[in-house]
């Protein structure tokens, strides 16, 4: 076995450097993938959800809407009653003029079928 010289050292703890950047650089774009298909858009509705009937899972395809906000939608109409107007969401923690206003397009409130 021959004995390292300093060039050997040098060469090795380059190759060393790079081999952790690789790894860095892989685990980057693989956080980068994951927070991109967690952050994909989401297909709305073709036709606009009831706000009085949706269910759990309609209200999450809204844009805008997770599960959490989705649930509070419903514990609103569970705990209130019937939405009056799509400008009831305001009173849920969490929707915003701002959201409401992403929102319109995709939901209504109709009348209660007799």
């Amino acid at each position: 076995m021959r004995k390292q010289t300093g060039r050997d050292l040098l060469r090795i703890e380059r190759l060393a450097e790079t081999t952790a950047c690789l790894r860095i650089t892989s685990l980057l774009l693989c956080l980068l993938a994951i927070a991109a298909l967690a952050n994909a858009k989401k297909k709305p509705p073709a036709t606009p959800l009831d706000l009085n009937t949706a269910t759990l899972e309609q209200l999450e395809q809204l844009p805008g809407i997770g599960p959490t906000a989705a649930q509070a939608i419903i514990n609103f109409r569970t705990k209130s009653g019937r939405f009056q107007k799509i400008e009831d969401l305001l009173a849920i923690r969490g929707i915003s003029q701002r959201k409401l206003n992403q929102l319109r397009p995709y939901v209504t409130v109709r009348a209660p079928s007799s």
